[in-house]
């Protein structure tokens, strides 16, 4: 059974951009845009406000065209070698009520053909926030091994991202968490199917990730000092 959010037309929308991302298709197809992903996506993320404020209070659904939860279509081509204008998936972050931009702790639902999945924790965070996450791994231990290591969330999540080659500096070679530490990104992911995400019960299925989270991005946000 279908959702009201995304339809096998949003899928065929994003396949058809990823094979024609130019403006001069873009723009005779920006109506199509609007009607098969911003404006479900739009609608999605206002019904998840509610629910999400069950799990945090503190973790924000804002459902803007510019400046909220969803994120642009348009990328920023100004200093990477890739300029292709669009970007052919949908990223909804709802992020931290702290945070300024993707850097901050986050749930986050990325939907594109083929790979769609669930993501938590904060993305390639500043070198202040990273020492804080680092140093609490150090302080707390037996807390970061307890919230990495919960059962629902390690059945539901796996720790992704990229981690540095060798220590980092100022925290010991041989440190039991060594790997832990290595960690440029703290970031969990979980994968969708696109059955999953075109179906009736996404918004439950997506609590339920996020429910499952719960220990780690406590821990997180512990160290941030921010309020979970």
């Amino acid at each position: 059974m279908a959702n009201r959010y995304f339809t096998q037309d949003t899928l065929r929308f994003l396949n058809d951009l990823a094979a024609n991302n130019n403006r001069e298709w873009f723009a005779p197809h920006k109506e199509e845009y609007e009607t098969t992903v911003r404006t479900p996506a739009l609608d999605f993320i206002t019904d998840m406000a509610d629910e999400l404020a069950l799990i945090s209070p503190h973790f924000l659904a804002v459902p803007k065209k510019v400046g909220g939860s969803l994120m642009r279509v348009y990328r920023d081509t100004r200093f990477g070698k890739d300029k292709r204008p669009y970007k052919t998936n949908i990223g909804i972050q709802f992020r931290h009520e702290m945070g300024k931009d993707v850097h901050a702790p986050g749930y986050y639902l990325h939907v594109e053909p083929g790979k769609c999945f669930v993501g938590v924790g904060i993305w390639r965070p500043d070198a202040r926030a990273l020492g804080k996450i680092r140093d609490a791994i150090v302080e707390t231990g037996d807390d970061w091994l307890a919230a990495s290591g919960d059962k629902a969330f390690k059945k539901t999540f796996t720790l992704s991202g990229e981690s540095l080659i060798n220590a980092p500096r100022g925290y010991a070679k041989d440190h039991p968490l060594l790997e832990d530490l290595k960690r440029k990104d703290f970031i969990a992911l979980s994968e969708m199917s696109e059955k999953s995400v075109t179906s009736s019960n996404l918004k439950s299925r997506l609590i339920d990730k996020f429910n499952a989270a719960t220990p780690y991005m406590q821990f997180l946000c512990k160290a941030l000092e921010l309020r979970f």
